[in-house]
């Protein structure tokens, strides 16, 4: 029989995972580090016409142009780039440690279910990321950087406004992409009907269209649609996936009933 863990043996255990997990995010942000030129050609990419957003959307040509204002700008900003995408780039390692450090404390039932949450979490995560890249912010970043009170003004939009909005706007739409996975969870615990998201499915659409305006403060009514489209479908699926979930105790619990009726009777020994 293995030994039953101490206090300061879990700590130690915890100590190694999270040091293996900033090797890991320093070795990855090291080698974004050194792919400078490949890095920013991608970060910089929806500062111009040729991005495939606006080639699609038939948008006119412009070209952003950014400035640095400051001496370490530059430095800092790339020191910033790196150290996100490394993180990024490690994060299924990092996910990997983490999970593994809490894993053995879960019954093998909640064990099966985390793996399911946890893929589908990062997986949401990671697809908020790629529609904000390619459809969120090059439509904020053509709007705000293009648009002008007066020719007398001049845009000179700096680096560190540009990539400091970019990293948010990924982080907000990665976490607006788990509203299917938080209905799901808030669902398996009995806190939340489909039959509600379904009554208040036109406050719902308000809200979304708030939070659209705030997200991408742009005045273009097709840009704000285009917004909140993805967030609605999210809250479409959410209801679906809520439904099925909101089923499946039900379906459970006839199962057994039906299997415990069509068992037959125990003999009684005489």
């Amino acid at each position: 029989m293995e030994e039953q863990m101490t206090f300061w043996d879990h700590l130690d255990v915890l100590r190694g995972s999270i040091i293996r997990v900033l090797v890991a995010a320093v070795v990855m942000g090291l080698a974004v580090f050194f792919l400078k030129g490949w890095i920013f050609d991608i970060v910089l990419w929806p500062r111009d016409s040729n991005f495939p957003t606006y080639r699609l959307l038939g948008a006119e040509p412009f070209h952003i142009n950014l400035v640095n204002t400051e001496l370490t700008e530059q430095f800092m900003i790339h020191m910033k780039v790196s150290l996100v995408m490394g993180l990024l780039v490690a994060s299924p390692y990092v996910i990997y440690v983490l999970f593994r450090f809490i894993s053995p404390a879960l019954y093998d039932n909640e064990r099966r279910a985390s793996y399911r949450l946890v893929g589908a979490a990062y997986a949401m995560f990671m697809v908020g990321i790629i529609i904000n890249y390619f459809l969120i912010f090059p439509l904020t970043v053509r709007f705000l950087g293009t648009y002008s009170v007066s020719e007398d003004v001049e845009t000179m939009l700096t680096l560190s406004s540009y990539v400091d909005t970019l990293l948010l706007m990924s982080l907000i739409f990665g976490i607006v992409f788990e509203i299917p996975v938080i209905a799901w969870l808030l669902a398996r615990f009995g806190m939340l009907k489909a039959s509600w998201m379904s009554t208040y499915r036109r406050h719902a659409i308000v809200a979304i269209l708030i939070a659209a305006a705030i997200i991408t403060p742009t005045a273009d009514v097709m840009t704000l649609i285009i917004v909140s489209l993805p967030i609605w479908l999210l809250y479409e699926i959410s209801i679906w996936i809520v439904k099925l979930t909101n089923k499946t105790p039900q379906i459970e619990k006839e199962c057994l009933e039906e299997s415990v009726s069509s068992s037959p009777p125990s003999s009684s020994s005489e």
